[in-house]
């Protein structure tokens, strides 16, 4: 028997815990103790943690900030700055849960870890400033985009910079798009026999960095008979400021998002919510665990859950329609940690670049995060950049021509550390439709006979090209 399943004789054992009766009146707490006594310490988690894996630290793995969490909660006041290293180091890739053999909803465990330390511990002055500086950037395309701009100014000066500032800076190389391109909201019609209507949320960062994903989207799913809505006023989904343990600002941008959603829906019952970033989807489709349920907004969140799905997962169930593609080209997929262990969206994608025409392969060790993880490569810089390296190795290793995943954080990632071009699933499903080439395929050297054939749709190119 493997000696990692041996712990202090918790064998199958549920974790004990010692809340007062007056602590377990809070509901984080009653949440967070339910969820411990399911932790039985069986370490299978571990092996697949990729702190654990690269630091070998106990603390650094699910169990171990299992513990820290218990503790940290049970004891109540200020926590002490080791607990909190060790649970910033956390990616909230949910890695363990799929592993779990005990189904311990470590995700949520967590949220509630990193909410009371946002409210319980003070951090130095530069932590406070640069998580202040993400959650209200970051959340705003045109600030994103002044920030890019100011960054690239800087970079003459950015060895007399704070590490963390350099770093930062890396991240802003990123090609931005022409501050003139169109606006993408309002309602856009389906092509033919409509077959549903859908509401897509655009994304905080990818509005910025990469509109043409979102007008991907809206071409493919119009080109399948979805109207596509796209609200003006809906803004941030809160997943970025509830995964640094602001769960107050998280609430009120759901809640901002849902009102959006809501007047929009006024017109016409939506069909489904969509998003093509898939730490958004993650977090809308557990609206029901932010929002209490017997409130209007918590009845209205847990509406929006129920329907939301990721857009491969919409395209599956309409039907993708069929490729004229020659001989195919290879794609290596990388399954996003929100994607894979959180939603559980592992074959639509997968499925879907088969049907498109593309030779499909694995990246070798696909459960292990790429180091993105929201604002992780941001606040762990270190860490991010050796889990980004592992993943293009790997990536790099199986020969493929393209790179495709289901979340722009991990291409702008594993972009940094692998020369393949990048692109999104939906791009890919774009192209082999009749729309056109992805922006990071157009220099790719490939033989004619590999390229979709523009023959498919050309009219339907066309109407593509009109939304971008």
């Amino acid at each position: 028997m493997p000696a990692c399943i041996f712990r202090a004789g918790l064998i199958g054992t549920s974790m004990q815990t010692s809340f007062t009766q007056e602590q377990l009146r809070r509901p984080e707490i009653a949440k967070a103790a339910t969820i411990l006594k399911d932790c039985v310490h069986y370490g299978f988690c571990t092996a697949v943690c990729p702190t654990y894996v690269l630091l070998r630290d106990e603390n650094d793995s699910p169990r171990g900030r299992i513990d820290l969490i218990r503790a940290m909660l049970e004891k109540g006041g200020p926590p002490d700055p080791k607990t909190v290293l060790h649970l910033d180091r956390c990616l909230s890739c949910n890695s363990c849960m799929t592993t779990c053999a005990a189904k311990v909803d470590y995700m949520h465990l967590a949220d509630i870890g990193r909410a009371y330390i946002e409210r319980n511990f003070r951090r130095p002055l530069g932590d406070r400033i640069l998580r202040n500086l993400l959650a209200n950037v970051l959340t705003h395309p045109e600030r994103f985009r002044a920030a890019v701009y100011a960054a690239r100014l800087a970079s003459p000066f950015a060895s007399l910079l704070p590490q963390r500032v350099r770093n930062l800076m890396m991240l802003a190389r990123q090609p931005l798009p022409s501050p003139g391109a169109p606006a993408q909201s309002g309602t856009f019609h389906a092509q033919g026999e409509r077959k549903a209507r859908v509401a897509l949320l655009t994304g905080c960062v990818q509005q910025a960095m990469a509109p043409h994903i979102n007008a991907a989207t809206i071409r493919l799913l119009t080109r399948h008979g979805c109207e596509v809505v796209v609200a003006a006023a809906a803004g941030c989904c809160g997943a970025l400021p509830l995964h640094i343990g602001m769960e107050d600002r998280a609430r009120a941008n759901g809640e901002r998002l849902l009102r959006a959603w809501a007047e929009a829906e006024r017109v016409e019952r939506f069909d489904a919510f969509i998003s093509t970033a898939s730490g958004c989807g993650t977090t809308i489709k557990d609206y029901e665990k932010l929002f209490p349920r017997e409130t209007p907004i918590g009845m209205l969140a847990a509406s929006v859950a129920q329907r939301a799905l990721d857009v491969s997962e919409l395209i599956q169930q309409i039907g993708l329609k069929q490729s004229a593609q020659g001989s195919p080209v290879t794609v290596v997929y990388h399954d996003a940690c929100s994607l894979q262990h959180a939603q559980r969206v592992t074959e639509p994608p997968r499925q879907l670049l088969r049907k498109a025409g593309f030779r499909v392969v694995d990246v070798p060790e696909r459960h292990f995060c790429c180091g993105s993880a929201g604002t992780y490569n941001m606040l762990q810089p270190e860490l991010a950049r050796e889990l980004g390296l592992r993943k293009a190795k790997h990536v790099d290793s199986t020969g493929a021509d393209i790179l495709a995943a289901g979340n722009l954080g991990c291409l702008i990632q594993i972009a940094l550390y692998s020369s393949k071009p990048a692109v999104h699933t939906v791009e890919l499903l774009d192209w082999a439709t009749g729309g056109p080439v992805p922006p990071a395929l157009s220099s790719l050297p490939l033989p004619r006979s590999d390229k979709p054939d523009a023959s498919v749709s050309s009219q339907a190119a066309a109407d593509g090209n009109a939304i971008w």
